[in-house]
């Protein structure tokens, strides 16, 4: 039987987490329940139903200064291509103009591709990696525990706009740690599939490179790491280091930026999140 074209888009709420995991596990994506649940009881989320199956999402988290990030867009697979996602996107969009909100997403290539007409442009370069690292840890020295707030004022240097709220939350997770290391710092965090390390800031590359391998070696993984595509020397040594590139995304803005970044980011806090 042919599915049901739902009509209705719906605001959703903290009870739909399980809902949305489906959906983004569905989707091979590593956000776990914690994620949904911050989004649900943090931002504006809209979905659809096919009865009491929840069929699709879009998210709006709002941040600091006039920013906000999209988020969560998901359509199950037997309702992809209907323009569901468009609806969802323009939903988001309609708050965030009456809120005069300049709004941020991380797009794969497809997803590009519906973003750019809606009027989104493309700004960072992201690749995916994966580290499938053996069982056991092969720690050589113990890692600084890095500050929150020195943390997020780097992050906000970054990304033009402040963050704590989110990684307030990230940090306080049951097994995230901030690790700081010769003037780099990073969050690590769990998500469904894999360890996610990000944001991850410092000054140069060989600082990035030495804290990643670091952190790798002091708990086993799997990992996973959303490395900006033009740190060349970064995105190069994590590869010569056993780190195999996913895929790409692509960071979209809808709006004027509200405040240049004054530091790039060698890795972010990953595709959904920034």
């Amino acid at each position: 039987m042919a599915a049901i074209e739902p009509v209705d888009i719906v605001e959703l709420g903290v009870g739909d987490a399980q809902a949305g995991l489906a959906l983004s596990t569905e989707a091979g994506w590593n956000q776990n329940e914690a994620d949904w649940c911050f989004f649900l009881s943090k931002g504006i989320v809209f979905g659809m139903r096919d009865g009491a199956r929840l069929v699709a999402s879009a998210a709006l988290l709002p941040y600091s200064a006039g920013n906000a990030w999209i988020s969560m867009v998901l359509v199950t697979a037997d309702f992809r291509r209907r323009g569901i996602a468009t609806r969802l996107v323009d939903a988001c969009l309609d708050v965030a103009t009456r809120r005069g909100l300049t709004t941020w997403l991380d797009a794969t290539p497809a997803g590009a591709s519906v973003y750019g007409p809606l009027g989104f442009i493309p700004t960072l370069q992201l690749r995916r990696l994966r580290l499938q690292k053996p069982q056991g840890t092969t720690a050589t020295r113990p890692l600084s525990a890095g500050n929150l707030e020195a943390l997020a004022a780097r992050d906000g240097n970054a990304m033009g706009f402040d963050r704590s709220t989110l990684l307030s939350d990230f940090s306080a997770r049951p097994g995230s740690r901030i690790v700081s290391d010769d003037r780099a710092t990073a969050l690590v965090r769990n998500g469904r599939t894999a360890r996610h390390i990000g944001p991850l800031l410092a000054d140069r590359a060989d600082q990035a490179l030495a804290l990643v391998n670091a952190i790798v070696r002091s708990e086993t993984g799997p990992w996973l790491i959303d490395a900006v595509h033009s740190q060349e020397e970064f995105l190069n040594g994590l590869v010569q280091s056993g780190w195999n590139i996913e895929r790409p995304f692509q960071r979209m803005r809808f709006g004027p930026a509200t405040a240049p970044p004054t530091q790039l980011p060698f890795a972010v806090a990953g595709p959904e999140f920034g």
